[in-house]
């Protein structure tokens, strides 16, 4: 008989979170029975062809309490009989105190509609990201008694305080993150490191097939045909599309190049104004939220892959982009900042280029070059895309969390193999 778990993620499905659709479906083909547990309605009009192949029903919490007070009274009938009901408040309280606001309030109303309506057999709970969800999780799994475990990425741990972090650190069972510098900073948060995983998100080359390898030509002094940039990432304020529109706006004026941007986000019409306002509006393309396969035929089209991450005021931070890899396994050169997760999947100069984050200055001239030489950019794109390959494949991640789940390893030599490759991926 399967393993039965519930997943708790903040919304569902959501085009920016593939990386969190691949796994899901990947689980469930080793086995895993899943229940979604989401805190939003999706927003998305569209969404990806992996999210039709997911089995997994989902539960939609009540996002505001206000919104469904009867079935958020029923909740908490049911949870106050339940074993753990003192000691959630305890700790609830204990959090509130140090973090009195409405949010804090909803995650115990979710947490107890959610104890309440658990589909029966549920063995363990799962949240996708350290803050809100992980917050749910936590008091669900003290009203129940359930043992509890975690992902975390960027956002929710770089804008968490400490003491949180702390303390669901010591009450989970093990936690998985995709970077070395998520790894080593929680790993020093925690009372017991060994149960802070490094697990890479890696990609479904199935999904990501590599096209024909054709040499790159378009260069920038050439006006009748521009290089064609494009970046992939939600308009917020740590991917820094500010410093990559004044960075293009440094470039000659004679500099051939037109920008298609994908993606949503708040900043999307402060971005535009911005780029009209210096005068380039007229070489970009913004295309909004689209789906896989659209994205994909866009990376196929382009010349040059750019994303300008950075760290902002409140310590929000990528952590290792998935548009990074896609982009790679398409064979297109990328060119990013030194932060994060980042430096662990392109290598300077070698399978991509890096720039320090925030310098605008330093990025022109990086689009300078890379914009004005085709070969180098032919070059550094199947250098990553080799690399992407070998390093950076799901079922590697997949092989890890498999056995974090205790999911039956795969017969004979597929063991093997998963094995050998998860050593080698933990080591890179």
């Amino acid at each position: 008989m399967s393993r039965q778990i519930t997943l708790v993620l903040k919304g569902y499905p959501r085009l920016s979170e593939t990386f969190i659709a691949q796994e899901i479906r990947a689980l469930e083909q080793r086995g895993l029975h899943i229940t979604l547990a989401s805190l939003r309605h999706p927003t998305d009009k569209a969404t990806h062809p992996i999210h039709d192949e997911i089995q997994a029903p989902v539960l939609y919490l009540p996002e505001y309490l206000h919104q469904e007070p009867l079935r958020v009274l029923k909740g908490w009938w049911k949870a106050r009989r339940l074993p753990g009901y003192r000691t959630c408040l305890q700790h609830w309280w204990q959090d509130l105190k140090r973090d009195c606001s409405r949010n804090r309030v909803r995650r115990l109303g979710q947490a107890m509609v959610l104890a309440a309506e658990l589909p029966p057999g549920t063995e363990q709970l799962y949240a996708h990201f350290l803050h809100t969800p992980a917050s749910v999780t936590r008091y669900c799994a003290l009203l129940t008694g359930l043992p509890w475990s975690a992902s975390a990425h960027a956002k929710d741990i770089w804008t968490s305080e400490p003491w949180e972090l702390r303390e669901k650190l010591a009450e989970l069972s093990w936690l998985a993150t995709c970077t070395g510098a998520n790894h080593d900073y929680l790993q020093s948060l925690a009372a017991d490191p060994s149960r802070v995983h490094l697990v890479y998100h890696g990609l479904d080359f199935r999904r990501f097939s590599a096209p024909p390898s054709m040499p790159q030509s378009r260069d920038a002094r050439q006006a009748q045909d521009p290089v064609r940039l494009i970046s992939v990432g939600r308009a917020v304020a740590k991917k820094g599309y500010d410093d990559l529109l004044n960075a293009l706006a440094a470039l000659p004026a004679e500099c051939a190049w037109q920008l298609t941007h994908i993606g949503g986000g708040p900043l999307l019409g402060g971005l535009k104004q911005q780029a009209q306002a210096l005068g380039i509006d007229q070489r970009i393309q913004w295309l909004g939220a689209l789906p896989q396969k659209q994205v994909l035929e866009s990376y196929r089209t382009s010349d040059l892959f750019v994303l300008a991450s950075k760290i902002v005021d409140d310590g929000d931070r990528d952590g290792l982009p998935n548009v990074l890899m896609e982009a790679q396994s398409q064979g297109l050169c990328c060119l990013s900042t030194s932060i994060s997760g980042i430096p662990e999947l392109i290598e300077h100069q070698r399978t991509g280029w890096l720039v320090e984050p925030g310098d605008a200055t330093g990025l022109t001239a990086a689009l300078q070059r890379l914009l004005h030489d085709p070969a180098l950019r032919t070059t550094l794109g199947q250098a990553g895309q080799q690399r992407v390959q070998r390093v950076f494949d799901v079922e590697r991640g997949i092989d890890q969390l498999a056995e974090l789940f205790d999911l039956p390893a795969p017969a004979g030599e597929t063991a093997v193999n998963s094995t050998a490759a998860r050593h080698c991926h933990c080591e890179h």
